[in-house]
């Protein structure tokens, strides 16, 4: 399974429902608190210029945020990406 992680705040919720998401399906994940600039930045140097949280992550692939990562639930893609 590749690495899941998940750039996000505490008071985030799509991050918080980014993250029920994947452990109602009970995928692991690194949580990266962006709440320190450094890591921040760090981000959106990742996320090609996003800003926003959260920015996630599966392997090297880049999903985007909860949006997208629900619409891949949705879609039946999910699943094949975390295998």
């Amino acid at each position: 399974m590749p690495k899941v992680q998940i750039y996000s705040t505490d008071w985030c919720p799509y991050c918080n429902a980014a993250k029920s998401l994947l452990d109602d399906k009970g995928v692991p994940y690194e949580e990266i608190d962006v709440t320190e600039p450094s890591l921040r930045m760090a981000m959106v140097q990742r996320a090609h210029g996003r800003r926003t949280v959260p920015q996630i992550f599966i392997g090297e692939t880049h999903v985007g945020g909860y949006d997208e990562l629900a619409q891949l639930e949705r879609r039946g893609q999910l699943d094949p990406m975390l295998t």
